[in-house]
């Protein structure tokens, strides 16, 4: 039987905080129109945890199951893959963690909307819309993630569905420039998994995963890259230019040079195990740059 450290290693708990930026996006835009619930917020942290989590558990099964995790792989060693976990405990694990997100995004649905609302239908089917996704993308014959799709599901379900759901469940109401942020997540998420798939695209290549760097090539991938991330930047800061009150709103531009940085290294890139501690520092500069974004809301 696994124990708590591989259980605690299959998580990829340093995979949380870019999961969190999300809900913490749509958190402070409710918090700055002061339309938020700490209960709904409590709760909405909660559910993008276990989602983030069982996308992780499952990543690391279906990816085991058909080669990819291999020893040519360049990033951590996955525990099906080493033998830490059977494939029938990631199974079971699956099926709980899944039974957990359902039930937390239950909760957290009727708490802000009742059951009244119409819209409680709305959001179950995107809640299990949102648990098939993080399943289904290494798992199956079909598994997106090996067609090209992967970036998309984490722009839409880790950006807009994170970030818009958080807001809505909070203010009950969704303003146009609200998508900004979202889409300001969005694409700051899906470059950290771009620069997942750039750092294992031969392998990825050779094991029949075909991620949008496996398709695009290595150098269009930086290109990719370089838009998704300066994309997302932009995007943040014409939120703030439209809901400007004070230069403090604005804070968040010190994390600036953490991106800019890194990004000049990533285009100088040639060797793809190098590209391995980009991953996490594009996470956590996420995550500062959402903080620092809801500090500058609330210090106004």
């Amino acid at each position: 039987m696994a124990g708590p450290v591989s259980w605690i290693k299959a998580m990829r708990l340093r995979t949380l905080p870019l999961a969190m930026s999300s809900t913490l996006g749509g958190t402070f835009m409710a918090v700055g129109d002061k339309r938020y619930n700490a209960w709904v917020i409590a709760l909405a942290i909660l559910t993008t945890l276990l989602l983030q989590i069982l996308s992780n558990l499952a990543n690391d099964l279906g990816d085991s199951l058909k080669g990819t995790d291999n020893l040519k792989r360049l990033g951590p060693k996955r525990t099906v893959q080493g033998g830490e976990i059977t494939v029938r405990e990631m199974k079971s694990a699956l099926i709980i963690v899944s039974g957990l997100t359902l039930a937390s995004g239950i909760i957290l649905i009727l708490s802000s909307l009742g059951l009244d609302s119409w819209l409680v239908i709305v959001f179950l089917i995107l809640g299990m819309i949102s648990i098939a996704a993080a399943l289904k993308y290494t798992l199956g014959e079909k598994a997106y993630g090996y067609k090209g799709f992967g970036d998309l599901f984490v722009f839409l379900f880790f950006g807009l569905t994170g970030v818009l759901g958080t807001y809505y469940l909070n203010a009950h109401q969704l303003p146009p420039d609200t998508f900004l942020m979202a889409a300001s997540v969005g694409l700051l998420s899906a470059g950290v998994l771009n620069l997942n798939n750039m750092r294992d695209i031969e392998n990825d290549k050779l094991s029949g995963k075909n991620t949008i760097a496996v398709i695009m090539g290595r150098k269009k991938a930086k290109i990719y890259h370089l838009i998704m991330v300066m994309g997302g930047l932009l995007c943040g800061v014409v939120y703030t230019l439209l809901n400007y009150e004070s230069a403090i709103q604005f804070l968040y531009v010190l994390v600036f040079p953490l991106f800019l940085f890194d990004l000049i290294r990533i285009m100088k890139n040639r060797e793809p195990r190098k590209l391995d501690p980009f991953l996490k520092k594009l996470a956590i500069a996420t995550f500062v740059y959402i903080l620092l974004f809801g500090l500058g809301i609330i210090l106004i």
